[in-house]
């Protein structure tokens, strides 16, 4: 019988045993969904890598009631998108949205994400330890950057990311689909806002574009909102617990501020995921390492097993932060590469930076195994990270 997602994960860094025992097994393996539907896992480097930018794979599906689904969230549990039209509106949607992430853009950004980061580590300076990572800084700062990327009124973010929360929910459909039209309803009416007074933002600078019906800059900034802010809340937390559980390679950054690129990149790549990865459907019948998809069938690329693949990466459960190759796949690759991937970096930049300089003796507060991992929602990440110093 297929083994089932999710996989146990020991530890919130952990690479589920059962994962790595398939990997070593075969690239491909058949699985059932956190819904017990019938799926394809994708574990290999090479494969994973291949797969994200094979145009025989994508997220719509000819019939989307009858398509298996990874998960209950009515956001990114199923198929998404018009199968007919599938690659001209991904094409559409990165032509409007790629030209506000530029390297260029980000530059021009970063010193207000500093002063944003700065701001938070001398409110968390000014209290006493212990204090809670995550309420303090990781869950703040991508908030208050995306707000001021989107234009979105900082002192409403109780109320969509209460929508956000509810949208990612992987096991109460009904729920799921309430938060994503509740999004949506609250993107229009930012859009109505932004059209009676523009200002410098990516709503605004939409809204002047030609041609851009409201209902899909609504739908296009929501999903900026809720991908600007979730991802990056999960990985600043994952990445300060794998430094302070790295003692060695946190002082190492404190000596070093040099090694400071490779740390990100390290953070990027090693927390474990038990989820199962990022779903397509296939298009048409597939040939995966000497394993034939069927046209329809549900593949999940698991780029989490992809980045501790031991084919790719030297000692893939080490923390090394002079790692040079191969890249990792935590942002994707190819057509459908993340498209925030410069703002997520530059945010973990801002933060570790700061933080391992203004904090140096910075450690967890509790032990690790009293840490909890959020299982009820797409993006996961912890529930707290309580530190002192």
């Amino acid at each position: 019988m297929p083994v089932r997602l999710p996989f146990d994960q020991p530890g919130p860094l952990d690479v589920p045993p059962l994962l790595r025992t398939l990997q070593k097994q075969h690239p491909v393996h058949r699985i059932r969904t956190r819904v017990g539907d019938d799926a394809w896992l994708v574990t290999d480097y090479d494969q994973v890598r291949r797969l994200l930018d094979d145009p025989r794979l994508g997220r719509s599906h000819p019939d989307p009631a009858r398509a298996a689904r990874s998960g209950e969230s009515a956001l990114f549990g199923g198929p998404q998108g018009d199968y007919d039209s599938e690659k001209s509106d991904h094409a559409r949607m990165r032509s409007l949205l790629q030209p506000h992430f530029t390297p260029r853009r980000m530059k021009e950004f970063r010193p207000r994400v500093e002063r944003l980061t700065e701001q938070l580590l001398d409110e968390l300076e000014s209290q006493s330890p212990p204090a809670d990572l995550h309420f303090a800084l990781a869950l703040p700062l991508p908030i208050l950057v995306i707000c001021e990327l989107l234009g979105v009124p900082y002192e409403e973010r109780t109320q969509f990311r209460a929508w956000t929360q509810a949208a990612a929910d992987i096991q109460d459909r009904s729920r799921s689909e309430q938060g994503l039209g509740d999004l949506f309803a609250y993107g229009q009416e930012l859009v109505a806002r932004k059209r009676r007074a523009p200002g410098a933002d990516i709503i605004s600078a939409l809204c002047a574009s030609d041609g851009v019906p409201d209902d899909e800059i609504a739908m296009l900034s929501m999903a900026l909102l809720f991908a600007g802010h979730e991802t990056t809340v999960v990985q600043i937390g994952l990445g300060a617990l794998l430094l302070l559980t790295h003692p060695a390679q946190w002082q190492a950054a404190v000596e070093d501020p040099g090694l400071l690129h490779g740390v990100v990149e390290e953070i990027l790549r090693m927390p474990g995921k038990s989820g199962g990865g990022i779903p397509r459907y296939a298009r048409t019948d597939i040939e995966i390492a000497g394993t034939t998809i069927t046209a329809g069938d549900l593949v999940m690329l698991d780029t989490g097993a992809a980045n501790h693949d031991p084919s790719a990466f030297t000692d893939p459960d080490s923390f090394d932060a002079t790692r040079t190759t191969p890249a990792h796949l935590t942002f994707g690759h190819g057509a459908r590469y993340c498209i925030g991937a410069p703002l997520a970096r530059m945010e973990l930049h801002a933060v570790f930076a700061q933080l391992i300089r203004r904090f140096p003796h910075l450690r967890l507060a509790v032990p690790v195994e009293a840490l909890r991992v959020r299982t009820d929602t797409l993006t996961g990440g912890l529930e707290s990270l309580p530190v002192t110093w």
